[in-house]
């Protein structure tokens, strides 16, 4: 089984001093992916083959979401919220975990951020933008801190080019991000060929 290292913050972000190493399991990640993912989301390359998924619209694709900006997939309706994120210089994530370096002007999904959200998509923004009223259309939540890892693990084997900024790179951390998985249950009602919610980015 391939495994990638990753950084997962322990339960919620509340202090990223408990960020503590962990192993992504990508096999584990995909059959997640399967279980917990699909009726949401899809991976499809850029030609539109879907890769992974039942061609899930409710979020955005997650194909090359690890190391692109929350909310930037061209076309569909995020939340202000995680628009909001993604327009944050990294230093600016009030939860420590957004990815760091010269080379990212911009917040980017990363090994920690992606995980916390994944475990609480409304919390981690509220907290990330220091906003009581943030919120993301996500509302799923990811219940296990080792399958968020797991599923991080999976979605950055479809981002391989993207590369640690330098502080992480030091580190033992592994190359990720993911963008914003928001998918509302309010929009699932709505669920219809054009409906857009939001996931990771």
């Amino acid at each position: 089984m391939k495994l990638f290292t990753a950084l997962a913050t322990s339960t919620l972000l509340a202090a990223p001093a408990f960020a503590q190493e962990m192993n992504g399991d990508t096999a584990n990640g995909e059959s997640e992916f399967a279980r917990q993912c699909v009726s949401c989301h899809v991976i499809a390359d850029e030609s539109g083959e879907v890769i992974a998924g039942r061609n899930g619209r409710i979020g955005p694709n997650l194909h090359g979401v690890v190391g692109r900006a929350p909310g930037a997939v061209e076309d569909f309706r995020y939340s202000d919220a995680i628009v909001a994120y993604g327009e944050l210089a990294p230093e600016e994530d009030l939860t420590g975990t957004a990815p760091t370096g010269e080379q990212f002007e911009t917040v980017v999904w990363g090994p920690e951020n992606t995980m916390a959200y994944l475990q609480d998509p409304t919390a981690f923004l509220r907290e990330a933008l220091d906003d009581r009223r943030a919120r993301s259309k996500m509302a799923y939540k990811v219940r296990d801190e080792q399958v968020a890892a797991d599923l991080y693990a999976y979605l950055a084997t479809f981002s391989p080019d993207f590369e640690m900024g330098d502080e992480m790179a030091e580190g033992d951390a592994a190359m990720g991000d993911m963008d914003e998985m928001d998918h509302s249950k309010d929009d699932m009602d709505d669920m219809t060929g054009e409906t857009e919610t939001e996931t990771a980015n």
